[in-house]
């Protein structure tokens, strides 16, 4: 297999300079698909954490509007990773996301924990679903390119190596995942949206089990959800083996797949940065 050319760019470039690049290059030439997904399984890890399901509860937004706080999520972080996070439209999306957390209360530790699984999911992703996996440049440019978010979000303590962070992720995880029926309504919320990409209502329940098999065992148990039956798990594994396999003898995409292109039904005029997410809680 030849190697693919944005792929092979990266191998060219140094992660300590070029880490915007690269997560560019990654999010929306190498993996468009994939990463996506790797990032809304990382979103739906923070919700086997009970502080953060029963705020997000508390909030409504998840609850009342799913597709718009999905959005809003999603709109603010292609912001940064498409433009910068020192560029103009880089900077107002980091001071709206500042301004959204600044009103409730989030301890340290949590917000690393989430920094964590933006780092941490898509580098597990590609490692077991990805048509490649990441190599060294790359993961160290996505952990660089999230420290240097984290200045920005005055986020402490971040730790300095891929080592240090996973340590600091999978300890999280073993003392804080949790079942709390919040975890469940706002992950059943935000499961019907995703799976509603694809399937229309009435076939929603087949495809639910499909979405268990791509969660490890401690983010079913947390979320109150049944582990899927053995055959199912096989043949989702197979299918999306087969789906890697094939994606990597089809090229990357030339003209970059951008998240904030995508038409979206909360926005069907377009939006601002400055009206993403709410003002007030519950609003």
């Amino acid at each position: 297999m030849t190697i693919k050319p944005y792929t092979k760019a990266i191998t060219g470039m140094n992660p300590r300079s070029d880490y915007e690049r690269i997560a560019y290059l990654l999010t929306f030439h190498c993996f468009p698909w994939d990463m996506e997904k790797a990032l809304e399984f990382a979103l739906f890890r923070t919700f086997a954490v009970p502080s953060v399901s029963r705020l997000l509860l508390a909030t409504g937004e998840f609850v009342n509007r799913t597709q718009k706080r999905y959005d809003d999520t999603e709109l603010i972080l292609y912001e940064i990773l498409e433009n910068g996070m020192d560029s103009v439209r880089g900077q107002a999306a980091i001071a709206r996301m500042n301004a959204m957390h600044g009103r409730f209360k989030i301890s340290n530790e949590e917000y690393l924990y989430v920094l964590s699984t933006f780092i941490f999911e898509p580098i597990r992703w590609m490692d077991q679903w990805g048509w490649r996996p990441f190599t060294p440049i790359e993961k160290e440019a996505i952990l660089i390119n999230y420290q240097e978010l984290a200045k920005r979000m005055g986020i402490r303590e971040v730790p300095d190596s891929l080592d240090s962070f996973e340590a600091f992720n999978v300890a999280y995880e073993r003392a804080h995942f949790s079942f709390d029926p919040a975890n469940k309504i706002i992950g059943n919320k935000t499961l019907e949206l995703l799976l509603g990409f694809y399937l229309p209502g009435k076939l929603m329940r087949l495809g639910r089990p499909i979405a268990y098999c791509l969660m490890d065992s401690r983010l079913r148990q947390a979320m109150g959800y049944p582990h899927p039956p053995g055959l199912l798990v096989f043949l989702v594994k197979v299918a999306m083996k087969v789906r890697a396999l094939v994606t990597g003898w089809i090229p990357e995409p030339g003209k970059p797949v951008l998240g904030t292109k995508r038409k979206r039904s909360s926005y069907p005029k377009g939006y601002t940065i400055e009206a993403l997410g709410t003002n007030t809680p519950g609003k």
